[in-house]
C-alpha cells in the first residue's frame, strides 16, 4: 500500500463479505470499494446471496492536476510524487474499467469532485436519492 498498490483482492473482499454479513442494514454506503473488476464481480456475488441489489455507484470526477496536488497535500510520508504517479497509474489499469463495468449496467453516477465539499455532497446525495 505504501508503494500505492492495491490491498489483495482476496483481503479486500475477505474483509467486505465479513461486514456485509455481520450486519449490513438496509442501506448501506461502500467507499473505496470495489476497486476493480474482479472486485466488483465477488461484490455482485455477494449481493445476490445476501438479496441486496446494487443501486446506484457514484463517481467522482476530479481533473488529474487537482488529484496530484490534492494527494500531495495530505502530508502523508507515503505521499511522495512518485507513489502518488503510481497510484493514478493503479488507477488507470485497475479501477478505471469499473466506470464502463457499472455504466453497462446502468448504475454509473458522475459527480464532479472538483466541487466545493457542500456541492459534491448535494451532488452525490441527489445521485444516490435519485437511483
Amino acid at each position: 500500500m505504501d508503494a500505492g498498490e492495491l490491498v489483495p483482492d482476496h483481503v479486500v473482499i475477505g474483509m467486505i463479505h465479513q461486514r456485509l454479513v455481520e450486519g449490513a442494514s438496509e442501506a448501506f454506503l461502500l467507499d473505496g470499494f470495489p476497486r476493480s473488476v474482479p472486485q466488483a464481480e465477488a461484490l455482485d456475488e455477494m449481493l445476490v446471496r445476501l438479496d441486496a441489489p446494487l443501486d446506484v455507484v457514484v463517481a467522482l470526477e476530479v481533473e488529474r492536476g487537482e488529484l496530484i496536488k490534492r494527494l500531495l497535500a495530505r502530508g502523508r510520508s507515503d505521499d511522495t510524487p512518485e507513489t502518488v504517479d503510481n497510484r493514478l497509474r493503479v488507477y488507470q489499469e485497475q479501477t478505471a474499467p469499473l466506470l464502463d463495468y457499472y455504466r453497462e449496467r446502468g448504475l454509473l453516477r458522475s459527480v464532479d469532485g472538483g466541487q466545493s465539499v457542500d456541492e459534491v455532497y448535494g451532488s452525490v446525495k441527489a445521485a444516490v436519492e435519485g437511483s
